[in-house]
């Protein structure tokens, strides 16, 4: 898998566009026989919630840049100054069952 930060989504998505992986909506295509493309979008890293409420002790800090991951035979070229290296991919959606560390519980969020 690659993973790219590009400077911003109209970026990433003027550069997919000419790759021809936009639909003629202007939509992402994310599958095909030949690619799998993930558009991660902005990153955010730690954070302190309050457990029993859910309040904001200490915002996470956002990443710079617009995150997209891609596994395909022949990535783009073009991409290539885009490049990251991730020692620890992972992701985590809010209320995965096996939360990132200071993370709030969606029942605290709702509470």
């Amino acid at each position: 898998m690659n993973c790219y930060r590009f400077e911003s989504k109209e970026q990433f998505r003027a550069l997919a566009e000419a790759e021809g992986l936009l639909t003629e909506d202007g939509d992402l295509i994310t599958a095909s026989h030949t690619h799998s493309l993930d558009e991660v979008g902005v990153i955010s890293k730690g954070g302190e919630w309050d457990p029993e409420t859910g309040e904001v002790i200490t915002p996470p800090t956002v990443l710079d840049g617009w995150h997209v991951n891609l596994i395909a035979a022949d990535a783009p070229e073009a991409w290539d100054q885009y490049l990251v290296v991730v020692n620890t991919a992972h992701r985590t959606f809010f209320g995965d069952s096996e939360q990132a560390p200071d993370t709030p519980t969606l029942e605290a969020m709702t509470q």
